[in-house]
């Protein structure tokens, strides 16, 4: 029943197995998917991070490389995502032990992405990652070209 149930409607699922949780009768809770799904929601956090860190480190190699373009845009792209993964490490402390993990898997996306909203030649951008990850998450830090 709970798998029908999780498999055809998953709101109503947690909304069962919250009351199952709240009233301590754990033996008839669905265990497997409970399991599955916490873990989902901590990868959803992490997931977050890479993505945060890949949109910032993009704008941040633009700001760098494509200097003659910059503007209030870019400025406010790499504001956002600062303050947003601030907020989101703020909420999430065990992130902070998954920085550099995340930032080496973003690295190659942001590299990407920076190339293809300049239309610059890959060769003008950096095959590894320029900048730290203190770098990029200091407010006051703004590469120069």
């Amino acid at each position: 029943m709970a798998d029908t149930l999780y498999s055809q409607d998953f709101f109503t699922w947690t909304q069962q197995q919250a009351e199952l949780l709240s009233v301590k009768r754990f033996d008839q809770l669905d265990l497997e998917h409970l399991i599955e799904e916490i873990q989902d929601l901590g990868n959803r956090h992490y997931d977050q991070l890479e993505s945060r860190l890949m949109v910032l480190t993009a704008h941040l190699l633009k700001w760098q490389i494509q200097y003659w373009k910059r503007g209030n845009s870019w400025r406010a792209t790499i504001r956002v995502q600062r303050t947003s993964l601030a907020k989101l490490l703020r909420r999430n402390p065990g992130l902070k032990t998954r920085l550099e993990e995340a930032m080496a898997e973003s690295w190659q996306e942001a590299r990407d992405l920076a190339i293809a909203e300049t239309d610059l030649p890959d060769e003008q951008f950096p095959d590894s990652c320029p900048f730290t990850v203190a770098e990029i998450l200091d407010s006051d830090f703004w590469p120069n070209s």
